[in-house]
């Protein structure tokens, strides 16, 4: 009788171990599971948020190049609208003053007529100078013009006003740029370097290098000026303009200069 109640008691005991490892298996079961769970939320939690932020950068970016597309095309109606003006208000006026003066200068006594002469020919000069710079405002003439033309344009008006050289370099097999618009806004970034060096650099000399590659056209810009440390000069209007316009085209645009080492302007534009 002891022996049957002891048997009794030793398969209550395991049918109680198996029920608590059953329950512990379940439990230790609920718990990965619950941990899974948490693991699975808090991975798709950090990919929509992450989702979010990119979009967010997105749109962003997109907001920031629209503001800069839509600057650029205000800048460049208000230049275009400049170019008229000069070509054909204050170009028709000094061309009527070069007639008067060229019509005068028969008349005059001599003793004024060199006077009368010299007078003539600073107004020819002015002349073709606000011609010259009614092109380079001129979109439309620049896109007729193409950009080699428009750069030795730009650089003779300049060796005329300061430089004492100022020339253009090709290098490499010349290659279209497809987008015509990405050329005008090339040619603002390069006049922006070309202000810039009139007002500030205190140079004699100025060239630009245009050199064709098989993936890319790098514009080479440098004077021969004073120069400016790049690290404790500030971002400028015109600088900023300069990194916008390069930035609308997927450029690389690097500003480089030492002082009394000149100022050098590097565009590599992808074709």
């Amino acid at each position: 009788m002891y022996h049957i109640r002891f048997l009794v008691f030793i398969v209550q005991e395991e049918l109680i171990n198996e029920e608590q490892i059953a329950l512990i298996a379940y439990v230790i079961f609920v718990v990965l599971l619950l941990a899974v769970m948490v693991i699975l939320f808090f991975v798709t939690f950090q990919k929509r948020k992450n989702k979010l932020l990119i979009d967010k950068m997105e749109q962003q970016k997109q907001f920031d190049e629209e503001i800069s597309r839509t600057q650029t095309e205000i800048q460049e109606q208000t230049l275009k609208h400049i170019g008229w003006e000069l070509h054909d208000n204050v170009g028709q006026l000094l061309a009527y003053a070069s007639m008067q003066l060229n019509m005068l200068g028969s008349k005059v006594p001599e003793n004024i007529k060199n006077k009368v002469e010299e007078t003539s020919g600073i107004v020819k000069q002015s002349l073709k100078e606000v011609r010259s710079l009614s092109k380079s405002l001129n979109n439309d003439v620049l896109l007729n013009m193409g950009i080699e033309e428009s750069i030795t344009n730009e650089l003779d008006r300049l060796k005329r006003m300061k430089f004492t050289t100022a020339e253009l370099e090709i290098r490499g097999a010349k290659r279209e740029i497809e987008n015509k618009k990405h050329e005008i806004i090339i040619f603002r970034i390069l006049q922006e370097f070309f202000s810039n060096s009139v007002k500030y650099s205190e140079a004699e000399h100025i060239k630009v290098v245009l050199i064709y590659e098989s993936d890319q056209l790098s514009i080479v810009a440098s004077d021969d000026g004073i120069g400016f440390d790049t690290t404790l000069q500030e971002k400028g209007s015109g600088l900023i303009n300069m990194q916008s316009r390069a930035e609308l085209i997927n450029a690389n645009f690097r500003l480089e200069s030492q002082p009394d080492d000149g100022v050098q302007l590097i565009i590599d534009y992808p074709f």
